[in-house]
């Protein structure tokens, strides 16, 4: 296959303004990086342009890419729904694996700042896959030359090891450096959106913190809300960002902190809302005001930039704040009235470039006050970009959905290292069984935990609940967070999730398959995120006898006994959303 490659990437809209030339820059067990210049002897307007070649279509399976969700079939090469990927918005890389989770092809690119296209796509002719990636599909402003690399990983491994691979070969990049994971950024969070949304209540919130601090959670996010009394759920009242709902943000940040946890809080980035002071001082000065919720501002201007930076750091000198939620990243963007040029006051013409500068500049001017400031971005401005920005992923929006927390946790993580991979916050109908509402947590644990949940009108039951698994994942939070981390059956949306040290194995078993027993470690934690008290395990070895511990959703121990485990198979009793702990004799 390296064969094939090689010698057959195809350019695609090659045109006398410009020259386009692709070069192997190293071969090294499997893995193929080229060079890919743009050049022309004066300024010049880029059009499309697409790398293109194709691999055999044997043994593949699916086709992995950041956040296609449960997607993940083989597209058919008249299926134009093409990946897009720029500074805040996914990442350049699609992986293919076969019917063992093992990697057939991973190719990325190293711009993840400019705007690219990615797909693979097979093709019925020849029963071939079509690997592409294309350059400047969207308006761009005049360039003088262009370069960058395409990584192809062809190695014979775990799918998720060449996907992480290719994140550590970003970060390798001087421009693509990941900012610091402070500790604060690695603890459980209560959020009030899903429960509060825009009607905050400071009594109401001091008495969740309470709560919370006791349960396991450190740190509280005050999602929309604080900065209106505006109840509409919209953006019109965004720019101005002035504590109107809670005028004495320092003493009620104070409160929180002598509750035992931190606070953060949310601001949308990009908005201005017309009913805001900012609209009319920044009057020309965005990217577009069509936008269905608010106009959008355009970093590209000085004083735009200066006005975000500032608001963000007198929030944080004046209310003595540990954190930010900066959201809505991916809507600075070009819109169809957005004029690229670098005039009129604005000092760049590229909106990635201008979104790069204003990011780093936030940070740097953030970092310089406080060291262990933690910053949140949610999907999809979770790339290696935004790696050097911020230091806490969030899994996208999606209450209620456990799956779906479970396979977005699972996505971010392969990709971003040491940055911390939080949950989107679970949530459930109060009227829920208690096994099944214990679902909701058991899916995040492989992520940082986040909860949106009324904790005063919670039962006993239900906080014994979450205290147990809260405090069962800061107990193991090493593992879980830098353990090797190995996610199965990506098309099956990952029914086994596991993370293992030298001393323990955790996994995550939350379909009814059978485990491969295989494991090294001393002790096994296995928990049981299925609906059934099923739990197989299937062994090509003698490995000898062990210590079981049964616990119930809630932490009680239900029972206790000896195993040995042989080779052949081993059923295992526990309950639904319980854990079973198996220690080597």
């Amino acid at each position: 296959m390296k064969d094939v490659i090689a010698n057959k990437i195809e350019i695609q809209g090659k045109t006398s303004e410009f020259d386009v030339s692709i070069n192997l820059k190293s071969e090294n067990d499997g893995v193929l990086i080229y060079k890919v210049d743009f050049t022309a002897g004066t300024d010049f307007d880029p059009h499309p342009i697409t790398l293109r070649w194709k691999i055999p279509a044997i043994n593949v399976k699916g086709v992995w890419k950041p956040t296609t969700d449960f997607a993940k079939r083989i597209m058919d090469d008249w299926e134009l729904d093409h990946m897009e990927s720029r500074i805040s918005v996914d990442s350049p890389i699609i992986s293919l694996f076969d019917h063992n989770d093992i990697n057939v092809v991973t190719f990325a690119c190293s711009d993840v700042i400019n705007t690219t296209e990615l797909n693979a796509l097979y093709r019925e002719e020849d029963n071939c896959i079509y690997c592409h990636v294309s350059f400047f599909i969207e308006r761009h402003h005049k360039i003088s030359n262009y370069t960058t690399q395409i990584r192809i990983d062809q190695k014979n491994q775990h799918f998720s090891k060449s996907i992480k691979d290719i994140s550590s070969w970003w970060s390798d990049f001087e421009n693509l450096k990941p900012i610091r994971t402070p500790d604060l950024a690695k603890v459980p969070v209560y959020s009030t959106w899903y429960q509060f949304h825009q009607k905050l209540d400071t009594s109401e919130l001091i008495e969740e913190c309470n709560i919370a601090s006791e349960l396991g959670y450190e740190l509280i996010i005050l999602d929309d809300g604080w900065q209106t009394i505006d109840e509409n759920r919209g953006y019109d009242f965004t720019g101005d960002w002035q504590p109107e709902r809670i005028p004495e943000m320092k003493d009620f940040v104070a409160s929180v902190h002598q509750t035992g946890m931190k606070l953060a809080l949310w601001y949308s980035v990009p908005f201005c809302g017309k009913k805001s002071q900012a609209y009319r001082k920044f009057n020309g000065k965005f990217l577009t005001e069509k936008h269905r919720w608010a106009p959008v501002f355009d970093p590209r201007y000085p004083e735009v930039r200066d006005h975000l930076i500032n608001l963000y750091v007198n929030a944080l000198n004046k209310w003595d704040i540990d954190g930010f939620k900066l959201d809505f990243i991916d809507e600075f963007k070009v819109y169809p009235d957005t004029i690229l040029t670098k005039e009129n006051g604005r000092d760049f013409s590229s909106v990635n470039l201008a979104v790069d500068r204003l990011m780093t500049d936030i940070m740097k001017s953030l970092l310089a006050i406080n060291p262990e400031i933690v910053i949140e971005f949610r999907q999809k401005y979770t790339g290696p970009a935004m790696r050097k920005y911020g230091n806490m992923f969030r899994a996208f929006d999606c209450p209620g959905d456990s799956v779906m927390n479970r396979v977005r946790i699972t996505d971010i993580k392969m990709l971003c290292a040491e940055t911390a991979v939080h949950s989107d916050m679970f949530t459930y109908h109060q009227d829920e069984p208690l096994e099944i509402k214990a679902l909701q947590i058991v899916n995040t644990l492989f992520g940082v935990p986040q909860l949106s949940i009324l904790l005063q009108k919670a039962t006993e039951k239900e906080l014994s609940m979450i205290r147990f698994y809260t405090q069962y994942w800061k107990a193991n939070s090493s593992v879980f967070l830098n353990g090797t981390f190995e996610p199965s059956r990506p098309l099956a949306n990952y029914p086994i999730l596991k993370s293992c040290s030298e001393e323990l194995t955790i996994i995550g078993l939350y379909d009814n398959y059978v485990i491969q027993f295989e494991e090294k470690s001393n002790q096994i934690d296995i928990i049981n995120g299925q609906i059934t008290t099923d739990i197989v395990l299937s062994s090509t070895k003698n490995y000898g006898s062990y210590q079981c511990v049964i616990y119930n959703c809630e932490g009680e121990k239900i029972e206790e006994y000896n195993v040995m485990i042989l080779i052949g198979v081993l059923q295992i009793k526990a309950p639904i959303c319980g854990l079973v702990q198996l220690k080597k004799l």
